[in-house]
């Protein structure tokens, strides 16, 4: 008899069988959709979150309200007395030079030139030890802010004290406007011979003796120029702006002679100080009275001669020896003194310079630090 086969019993798995799967699905489907319920903020805490933001703003709206709301966006200032021109603070040369007009309003856009009619101080090293030395004499002087420039023609070497920080330029500003009446003398649109008649549209206070004379009294260009330089004269300076093309004619010359911090913003004598400089471009105006390639010999020779006999030599001229040569331009409203100029000194050694000074409204520092400055310049370069 044959033995019989055991065979296991096979159990039937409910929990992983095929028909429970699809039970599950169809339970799922019939179930409700249940979303998650926003959370709420408790009362208290949305009640601390107010008084933070209210604490916030308390303490630091105060601080910014006269400087930033008010001004800006109020255009209301904190002292009412003080008038402001906001179109003139923002574009202070929009009223009488602009290249765009929009909506009512004049804009000037700026033009870079790629060939700027004047070349760049060549710098062929700086000099550390003077840089030093000025730096020591400036710090004797807490109550000004001095500004810098040398350049030594031999070398090539130069040192900066801030030299493109931005200053008022005072009477410093008609040495650019000397320029320019040259380079409009040689582009034939005026002549040294020309004569202009002095009116009281013209006549300016302040430095000059032109402004003493009689009414009608006709001047030629050359005089007006020459007056402008030695007497430092506001109403010549006016004069002959106005017939070289005004204030915006000598801009438009500026830039393109690459001078992009020089500007002026007004008539003289410019008391509030609107024209500025930096004494790295009144130095690159210097430097360019040598180039033969911006100005003729002729222009240069005149220019000298009028620059080698200003009246005021009690900046930089008081700290040379008097066998040094300095022809130069001064300027002083008050709480701005400068002088700029080149240096001959009788070893052959020579330099540009420009010192300019912020100071409290005429206060002796500005002069004793430029006079200083000046000898200390003078010793060093000389003795390179």
């Amino acid at each position: 008899m044959a033995k019989p086969v055991f065979k296991p019993e096979i159990k039937y798995d409910y929990y992983n069988s095929p028909q429970r799967y699809a039970s599950n699905i169809r339970s799922a489907a019939q179930r409700p959709i249940r979303f998650a319920k926003k959370k709420k903020i408790h009362p208290l805490a949305q009640i601390i979150n107010a008084v933070l933001a209210v604490v916030l703003f308390l303490c630091v709206a105060p601080n910014y309200y006269d400087t930033v709301t008010r001004p800006i966006f109020l255009r209301q200032q904190k002292y009412p007395e003080i008038q402001v021109d906001y179109d003139k603070l923002y574009r202070p040369t929009s009223a009488y030079l602009n290249n765009t007009h929009f909506f009512g309003k004049n804009f000037l856009n700026p033009v870079f030139v790629k060939n700027a009619q004047m070349i760049r101080i060549y710098e062929a090293g700086t000099m550390p030890a003077l840089e030093a030395k000025l730096k020591n004499l400036a710090a004797m002087y807490p109550t000004i802010t001095p500004s810098v420039y040398v350049w030594e023609y031999a070398t090539g070497k130069s040192a900066s004290l801030d030299s493109d920080r931005i200053f008022s330029a005072a009477s410093i500003i008609k040495l650019p406007v000397l320029l320019h009446l040259f380079k409009s003398i040689e582009a034939g649109e005026i002549s040294l011979k020309d004569t202009i008649q002095m009116t009281d549209y013209y006549r300016s206070e302040g430095s000059g003796s032109l402004q003493f004379k009689g009414e009608n009294a006709v001047y030629t260009v050359d005089q007006l120029a020459r007056v402008m330089i030695t007497e430092s004269d506001n109403s010549a300076t006016n004069m002959l702006m106005s017939a070289t093309g005004g204030m915006g004619s000598v801009n438009n010359s500026l830039r393109h002679w690459g001078m992009f911090k020089t500007r002026v913003n007004d008539w003289l004598p410019d008391m509030a100080g609107t024209n500025v400089t930096t004494a790295r471009e009144l130095a690159t105006m210097l430097y360019n009275i040598d180039n033969s390639k911006f100005l003729s010999i002729k222009s240069k020779e005149k220019i000298v001669d009028y620059m080698g006999h200003v009246h005021n030599d009690r900046l930089i001229p008081a700290g040379l020896p008097s066998g040094a040569v300095f022809v130069h331009k001064t300027g002083d409203i008050g709480k701005m003194l400068g002088d700029a100029g080149i240096v001959y000194a009788p070893n052959g050694k020579n330099y540009i310079v420009v010192i300019l000074v912020n100071r409290k409204y005429n206060a002796p520092e500005g002069k004793d630090f430029i006079v200083k400055a000046s000898s200390l310049i003078y010793n060093h370069v000389t003795s390179i």
